[in-house]
């Protein structure tokens, strides 16, 4: 039987959750309204020693913390000094993994994303990649480890996985050839793929 995507769902390995995400709705409120976004693209990554595209690969951090924590969280960090990317905590405590959130589709408070995305040419890359995706819900750095059950985020989908496609995880020197990348098949919002250039 289908259920809802809860905090104990999460507490699961990243690449068991990873797809079950893809559908499931987003949403952040702050003072200046609320936005939603239905996710067509996530990045599953795995924990410490095991996979090197993970930031938990070397271990717990002061950056990293948020990604050993409980499941359900949110775990943002800065990247390449001007964005910010967020990911949903995967697997027990204390067992890093995460699912980052790539790409998605707008489904509430267009006119605020759309205020905060002033870049963005069209409807369907407000939200086109993790950074803009951030940057249209409203989040921050200041977000890493909130609680994405509890106001002002939630997270609501279904347990059952929808249809979609899967390939090399995108922009990675470390573990780039693994499949761990997954998105909704013909949604204009999934991100172009972006191979790493070699060093």
């Amino acid at each position: 039987m289908t259920g809802r995507i809860d905090r104990a769902f999460l507490e699961r390995p990243s690449l068991e959750v990873a797809p079950t995400l893809l559908g499931a709705v987003l949403s952040h409120t702050t003072d200046a309204g609320t936005v939603a976004v239905r996710i067509t693209e996530v990045e599953a990554y795995v924990g410490q020693g095991v996979d090197p595209g993970s930031h938990a690969f070397r271990g717990k951090t002061a950056r990293n913390a948020s990604m050993f924590g409980e499941p359900g969280h949110l775990y943002c960090y800065f990247t390449y000094g001007m964005h910010v990317c967020a990911n949903v905590v995967c697997s027990p405590d204390g067992e890093a993994s995460g699912c980052l959130i790539r790409a998605g589709d707008v489904v509430e408070g267009i006119d605020l994303a759309r205020s905060r995305r002033v870049t963005s040419k069209s409807d369907r890359d407000l939200a086109q990649g993790p950074a803009r995706l951030v940057v249209a819900l409203g989040i921050s750095l200041t977000d890493d480890g909130s609680d994405l059950f509890a106001a002002p985020f939630s997270l609501e989908g279904t347990t059952t996985s929808v249809e979609h496609a899967t390939g090399p995880r995108t922009g990675l020197a470390g573990g780039a050839e693994l499949p761990w990348r997954f998105w909704i098949p013909g949604e204009p919002s999934v991100s172009p793929y972006k191979k790493h250039p070699k060093a």
